[in-house]
């Protein structure tokens, strides 16, 4: 009996306390997200001191209306209607994994988010688990023009490059302000492996991808659309 009240205990602190920093989130930007910190291995010392990635916050408002019809056209166009979760691309996916080697994700830019900002890249159960815990808590708690916003401003889009005003100054030598249609394109398309697939040395694949994903921003509303649900 006293394990279980233990065992409870230790549940209402996680739930309490993931509720609170999820709130302060959707007020506060986030000073660094998981993923960075394991990604560079950083020490309390070379936190507070040096910054080893690149990454500039920016406001949604300061973001051309581009960028973030770029991500749902490629990423997750059905952002706006569910709650966190595409169960038809999850059931796509998994029927699909079924009969090939690479496999085919399904995360919204909800469960990217939960992922970057609280999580780690393991595949595992468990962190499966976390991440629909935590997404749930973001789609509970966070509007979905703040979830795009944390999204476009925490996403690894080159490497040690975290967000697309710091992509917009390093690859196209402008402010994420100015993206064109065809610059947002590219930068979503580098997702989600932005290692492997590099805007400053664009592969036929890339190329092909980018202009797939302007069709789709066409298909979806284009800028009008965007700019209503973002409202």
């Amino acid at each position: 009996m006293i394990i279980i009240k233990k065992i409870l205990l230790i549940l209402l602190l996680f739930v309490s306390f993931s509720a609170i920093t999820v709130l302060f989130y959707k007020f506060v930007n986030p000073p660094v997200t998981s993923i960075i910190l394991l990604k560079e291995e950083f020490t309390l010392t070379s936190f507070l001191s040096i910054k080893n990635y690149n990454q500039k916050w920016q406001g949604i408002q300061n973001i051309s209306a581009y960028a973030p019809l770029a991500v749902i056209a490629s990423e997750d166009q059905i952002f706006f209607e569910h709650f966190g979760f595409d169960f038809r691309q999850i059931e796509k996916a998994i029927k699909e994994n079924e009969r090939r080697r690479r496999i085919r994700g399904a995360s919204t830019i909800s469960q990217q988010v939960a992922k970057n900002l609280f999580l780690c890249n393991d595949k595992s159960i468990f962190r499966k688990a976390f991440e629909a815990y935590y997404t749930l808590l973001i789609e509970l708690l966070w509007s979905k023009k703040r979830i795009l916003e944390v999204y476009l401003n925490v996403a690894e889009m080159g490497d040690n490059i975290y967000g697309v005003e710091a992509a917009s100054e390093i690859f196209f030598h402008k402010s994420s302000l100015k993206l064109t249609s065809a610059e947002a394109a590219f930068l979503a398309a580098v997702l989600p492996n932005p290692i492997k697939r590099k805007v400053s040395r664009p592969s036929s694949y890339l190329l092909r991808r980018k202009e797939q994903i302007l069709t789709q921003m066409e298909l979806i509303g284009g800028l009008p659309f965007i700019k209503e649900k973002l409202r």
